[in-house]
């Protein structure tokens, strides 16, 4: 069974979703992220996926404060990335909540640090969020381009002992136009030893199930569930199976 990973993107503290990453082009869907969390838990849901939109485009934790309260007001195990420039950071991160931290740019940019925080902190704790246009890596919130091939980061952060990497299809991301099952078919074949989470293009069940053929570990979906394409309901049958 694949784990179903809603997401909750931030920007000022509320919940929000971007269309391909571009922060003009934005829709909110909530003020009240603790309460939609709690919506998730309740419908069966274990993992979340958080992120700090505000974060990701200044390159400076800043939404922390609502991960506190999602992971004091709930039992969810969360993953939190967006901003992250150091080990302070990720310390910050665990210490607020999060069981795991998505670190992007930080191990383009900077990839001794990024294979140090992993030693110091192990695999699971630190997730590789490889965000790809047309097989390019993208960092900042997805305004620069990384300077590196998605294949050729999975394969360093795989040599480098990890074991978690979401990857975005950018190009798919909160179009609602359906997930690249091939695309995450080929990584899943191509990198064994990794747990290869989905992210961008959930438009319906549907996409879920083909992912899960595909053999990746979870899905993130986050507008499809908002836009009510995916009902907790339909999640919460689906997890009791």
């Amino acid at each position: 069974m694949i784990e179903i990973i809603p997401a909750i993107d931030l920007i000022g503290g509320k919940c929000v979703r971007l269309k391909q990453g571009d922060y003009g082009n934005l829709k909110q869907y909530s003020e009240e992220p603790v309460q939609m969390a709690k919506d998730f838990e309740s419908a069966g849901v274990q993992y979340l996926h958080l992120v700090d939109l505000d974060g990701a485009r200044d390159f400076r934790l800043q939404n922390y404060r609502v991960l506190e309260k999602i992971a004091s007001g709930t039992g969810l195990s969360i993953d939190f990335g967006g901003g992250v420039r150091n080990e302070i950071d990720v310390r910050r991160i665990l210490d607020a909540g999060a069981e795991r931290v998505n670190i992007g740019s930080l191990a383009v940019k900077n990839q001794p640090l990024f294979r140090e925080i992993l030693e110091n902190y192990g695999p699971k704790r630190i997730v590789l969020a490889a965000d790809s246009r047309k097989g390019r890596v993208q960092i900042s919130g997805w305004k620069e381009d990384g300077g590196m091939d998605l294949m050729k980061l999975l394969e360093d952060y795989l040599k480098a002992g990890g074991y978690y990497a979401a990857v975005t299809d950018i190009d798919k991301d909160g179009m609602l136009e359906g997930v690249s099952a091939v695309f995450y078919r080929s990584l899943v074949k191509s990198f064994t030893d990794l747990r290869i989470i989905a992210s961008g293009g959930v438009a319906s069940f549907d996409d879920i199930k083909a992912l899960e053929s595909s053999g990746v570990f979870g899905v993130i979906a986050g507008k499809a569930i908002y836009e009510r394409r995916i009902t907790l309901d339909q999640i919460s049958n689906y997890l009791k199976t």
